[in-house]
């Protein structure tokens, strides 16, 4: 029998990790376009922008991380999702400056090597690449022994876009009076958990497998419901419509993030009621006994981004986003605020 390797012996399997480099090769390499001029395995990938496209390109970038919805995979046992939901918040936070995502860069990081679920977290990656037209051009895959639990990892993405300079959103344009028009959310999306988690798993004792009637499901399937991007649906409405403004609803809610997207001078009224509220939230609310605003502020309620456009285009919005497959809602208005703030009546 041959020795074990004194590095396995410590906890990290090189040669383990280059079996599964292996394995997952088929899957990033199906998220190249002609732009990737690298392969799999180089210190650095390259890509070549398509400059061409655009008078005056400029490149936008983001990083973020899945946060501990991660738990929720480690108790269910499922993996694929998260892989996609890292993209597709990634690529939905540099949407709101009108980028188009280019490629995307992950890092797992993990306390022993499975080769399972490395493959199901890159799974879902590609998965989610390819969703949002993006390369997946490279990553860190890291063997950490005694940093993380058994059975846990870490996942944060990194995506770089494009977008022509004249053609940047940064808010300038967003007048009082514009409306604002909500995209359905799947789910939590990865912000919330927290607190979700201790009302669910504590509070009401129940586990991943428990079905809720409320729900209409288990309760790991409901917190696993995927971070949906909105990246196909809201490129090809700019292309023919004005966005004047945008706020990806992540961590802060309503609350917090749609001021992001608004001048100073300016606030939001949010009509509740205008969009349907899916049930997880109302469960949570009761479970917590969270006052409304709290709740607009730790969950995004149903809505997982909202655009500002001109109250003439709404009618003309609304079709062309439904046509594309995503629940659009007319949810509120533009006003004049010295406060800069959301108000939901």
């Amino acid at each position: 029998m041959a020795k074990q390797k004194a590095y396995a012996a410590a906890g990290v399997d090189i040669d383990a990790a280059n079996r599964t480099k292996k394995r997952i090769a088929g899957l990033v390499r199906a998220t190249f376009g002609p732009e990737v001029l690298s392969d799999i395995g180089e210190f650095g990938g390259l890509f070549a922008p398509p400059w061409r496209d655009y008078d005056d390109p400029v490149l936008v970038a983001s990083t973020d991380s899945v946060g501990t919805k991660l738990k929720v995979a480690f108790l269910t046992g499922i993996h694929h999702t998260v892989g996609a939901d890292i993209v597709a918040h990634c690529a939905n936070d540099i949407l709101v400056q009108g980028a188009r995502p280019l490629f995307f860069l992950d890092y797992l990081g993990i306390g022993r090597h499975d080769p399972e679920v490395v493959t199901e977290v890159i799974e879902g990656i590609a998965s989610g690449c390819k969703a949002c037209g993006c390369a997946l051009l490279g990553g860190e895959m890291a063997e950490l022994p005694g940093f993380y639990a058994d059975g846990e990892y870490d996942l944060a993405g990194f995506i770089v876009g494009i977008v022509d300079r004249g053609h940047i959103l940064d808010g300038s344009a967003v007048c009082a009076g514009d409306a604002l028009i909500g995209l359905g959310a799947t789910g939590l999306h990865t912000n919330g958990y927290s607190l979700a988690r201790k009302l669910l798993f504590e509070t009401a004792g129940w586990t991943v497998d428990t079905y809720v009637e409320d729900l209409g499901t288990g309760v790991g399937e409901a917190l696993l419901a995927p971070h949906r991007p909105y990246v196909s649906a809201v490129l090809s409405l700019m292309a023919s419509l004005p966005v004047r403004g945008m706020a990806h609803i992540t961590g802060g809610g309503l609350i917090d993030n749609l001021p992001r997207a608004l001048p100073r001078g300016l606030g939001a009224r949010i009509r509740r009621g205008a969009w349907p509220e899916l049930p997880i939230f109302s469960l949570l609310q009761r479970l917590g006994d969270i006052e409304e605003a709290e709740m607009f502020q730790a969950f995004n309620m149903g809505l997982g981004m909202v655009l500002i456009i001109p109250p003439d285009c709404v009618e003309d919005a609304l079709g062309k986003l439904q046509s594309e497959g995503e629940a659009a809602y007319w949810v509120g208005e533009v006003a004049d605020d010295p406060n800069h703030a959301v108000r939901i009546v």
